[in-house]
């Protein structure tokens, strides 16, 4: 399982942030920001493991 990126995890970060000020409950909340780790979850499965192409 590889890290997700600095610039991902800061999106990820303002999502969040955007998600809490709107008015939904705290289940959808949960639901929406699970959707937002899954996306790059699965982005990180994709990429190469290291910059030397091993």
């Amino acid at each position: 399982m590889k890290k997700i990126p600095k610039s991902a995890k800061k999106y990820i970060r303002r999502q969040k942030s955007k998600i809490r000020k709107s008015d939904l409950s705290l289940q959808e909340q949960k639901e929406i920001i699970s959707k937002l780790y899954k996306k790059y979850e699965d982005k990180r499965d994709i990429l190469p493991s290291d910059k030397k192409g091993n």
